[in-house]
């Protein structure tokens, strides 16, 4: 019986707090599976960081615009809610990488920009002949090397099998893009899941990253693009708001005509078909344990369930259960890097040669610059620039890192105003072509406070904890980009299998 009011029977019931991708697919799996379910949103929108807004009279992604295919997962899903078909590779074109002596092309192949070719021409270019000699000395060090039972940060592993040269000019930038965050605070087996495993079965780290590289292409259910950093960062999904969604940055991704923001409405839809409820503008401010389940309070009512998902950020989900799970509480994530896009709808024809491919990763060394990522999406994307027309173009600019980013970078700006000026400057340089206020036709700025999810080191431990203490309750689970992993292909895994779970 359907979730309600206190009192109500809450046999094969269930309640979902939060209607952000991972709430929404926890809400699928329940009606799927027979159970009616609630889903309570706190805010007016649907979809957390997969969203849209309108820029110019354009309809654009507010947040992620792309999705890895180092598995099936979204296309399966895709699939399923019938819009496969709107699957899109980006434009193989690929990316570029602003360092302090100036832009390179960033390699065609890599994960997290660990290149899987040392010698690879545009790697050369980037690392010089001394960095690609160091690089390749990975492939003779032994299998061991950073693969031991401990956890390991992206920037130890990179340095001690490819030196700092691959660390600062290819990996840095990447991560800070996609992650908002300096690489060596983060969990290598949460924001690059297997590749540990893959140096001790192909012998190096660049064979880790070919192999990863093989997958994904044979994962994604369409044309395979070449390379591209997932953006879900998602707060997120997206591998995430934070990330500028490079082709060539991390791994293979691909995106929907349309946007991703599609996705979402094709969710929705499929969950009022299937009798889900959905209560958006509806905080829960409580949860207790009742005799049969859970009680949600909100401002309007209290909710009975058998069953219930919190689908929150870390730090929110964790103050929401502590009362009733006390033992959660040590387990509380810190609040992600607050991070800012800034979105330009420009009329521009210089641009009409995308001069930097499908945009620019910034190392965070590189003078005079306070973005750390530059999406050109126009040239990213065949149906947009079809869709603006020859002359008008879409920039995506994000700032804002988490860690410590390292000596030289600059501030984030604070206001509105502040960040679509530096947006116009950043633009200038990265591209090369100058970007003027006379050129914007409109613009937007996109804030996520706090609540990108941040994998630092040994997260992958607290994970588990986390997930032993609702497995040990029962009736609960907790899902989200905190726990799957950065990116929207891992929270499409990961979701649906804890709903499974709980459900058995």
């Amino acid at each position: 019986m359907e979730a309600g009011a206190a009192g109500t029977p809450t046999e094969r019931t269930a309640v979902v707090i939060g209607g952000g991708i991972s709430g929404l697919l926890a809400a699928r799996e329940f009606a799927r599976a027979g159970v009616r379910t609630t889903v309570l949103e706190a805010g007016e929108r649907w979809g957390g960081c997969v969203g849209s807004h309108a820029v110019a009279g354009l309809t654009l992604d507010s947040g992620a615009e792309s999705f890895a295919t180092r598995t099936s997962a979204v296309a399966d899903l895709a699939a399923e809610l019938g819009i496969a078909g709107e699957i899109v590779a980006p434009n193989p074109g690929g990316a570029w990488v602003q360092l302090p002596d100036g832009p390179r092309e960033l390699p065609k192949t890599g994960v997290l920009g660990i290149p899987a070719s040392p010698w690879d021409p545009e790697v050369r270019r980037s690392l010089g002949l001394l960095g690609s000699l160091r690089a390749s000395v990975d492939a003779v060090l032994p299998a061991s090397l950073g693969t031991g039972a401990g956890a390991t940060s992206v920037s130890e592993l990179v340095r001690r099998r490819m030196g700092r040269r691959v660390l600062d000019r290819l990996v840095a930038p990447v991560v800070g893009g996609v992650h908002s965050a300096d690489p060596a605070v983060l969990d290598v087996d949460m924001v690059a899941p297997g590749l540990r495993a893959g140096i001790r079965q192909h012998g190096s780290l660049a064979a880790a990253v070919a192999a990863q590289r093989r997958g994904a292409k044979a994962g994604t259910g369409g044309p395979a693009p070449v390379g591209g950093a997932a953006a879900v960062g998602g707060r997120g999904g997206l591998q995430k708001a934070g990330s500028a969604g490079l082709q060539k940055a991390g791994s293979a991704v691909a995106g929907l005509r349309g946007g991703m923001h599609t996705l979402v409405a094709a969710l929705l839809a499929d969950l009022r078909q299937r009798g889900v409820t959905l209560l958006s503008g509806t905080p829960a401010r409580s949860v207790e344990r009742g005799a049969g389940g859970w009680k949600v309070t909100t401002d309007e009512a209290t909710f009975d369930a058998g069953l219930l998902v919190v689908a929150l950020d870390g730090p929110a989900a964790v103050g929401l259960l502590a009362e009733s799970l006390p033992e959660l509480g040590r387990l509380r994530p810190d609040a992600g890097p607050d991070v800012s896009l800034v979105t330009l709808v420009v009329d521009l024809p210089a641009l009409d040669a995308a001069p930097r491919g499908t945009g620019v990763l910034v190392a965070p060394q590189s003078p005079g610059l306070q973005a750390k990522a530059l999406t050109h999406a126009t040239a990213k994307w065949a149906w947009l620039a079809e869709q603006t027309g020859p002359g008008r173009h879409v920039l995506r600019l994000s700032y804002g890192r988490g860690g410590s980013g390292g000596g030289g970078v600059a501030p984030t700006p604070r206001s509105d105003e502040e960040l679509f000026r530096a947006a116009l400057a950043d633009a200038s340089a990265l591209l090369g072509v100058p970007v003027s206020a006379g050129d914007v036709e409109g613009w937007d700025v996109v804030r996520w406070a706090g609540a990108l999810p941040f994998a630092s080191l040994g997260h992958k431990q607290r994970v588990a904890a986390v997930r032993s203490i609702c497995a040990a309750d029962g009736t609960l689970a907790v899902v989200g980009g905190w726990l799957s992993g950065n990116g929207l292909a891992a929270i499409v895994a990961d979701t649906p299998s804890q709903v499974r779970s709980l459900l058995s």
